[in-house]
């Protein structure tokens, strides 16, 4: 049985920082490119960032870049969200995905498998 398990999520100020992790169980974890988004209320789930299967690439929306690193621990079948410099707008529920491309993909609908999601809530 394939699990996708965050956790990290919270409620942070404004400027501040957070860190979410995302451990694969059920596969082999290297096999898979890793990948994060979120949704927001009343909007739909968007592409965050992405790393591939070595961690040797990386990518990320125009809207975090900068500010988040995403990376990846093989030994320890998790990917990383390091999220700094936190805005209003970053507050919506962030899901891990795995997709069997080398790179990761950007778009939803080619992720074979999706973490439960957790909250993310930045205030003022």
């Amino acid at each position: 049985q394939v699990q996708l398990v965050e956790s990290g999520g919270g409620l942070v100020q404004a400027g501040g920082s957070l860190r979410l992790s995302c451990t694969l169980s059920g596969r082999t974890f290297s096999n898979y490119a890793m990948g994060w988004f979120r949704q927001a209320p009343g909007k739909e789930r968007e592409f965050v960032a992405r790393i591939s299967r070595s961690g040797g690439s990386t990518y990320y929306a125009d809207s975090v870049k900068g500010r988040f690193t995403i990376s990846r621990d093989n030994a320890k079948n998790t990917v990383y969200l390091q999220m700094n410099s936190l805005k209003l707008e970053d507050t919506a529920v962030y899901y891990c995905a795995a997709d069997s491309s080398v790179l990761g993909s950007t778009n939803s609908e080619q992720i074979d498998y999706w973490g439960q999601g957790t909250q993310v809530t930045v205030s003022s």
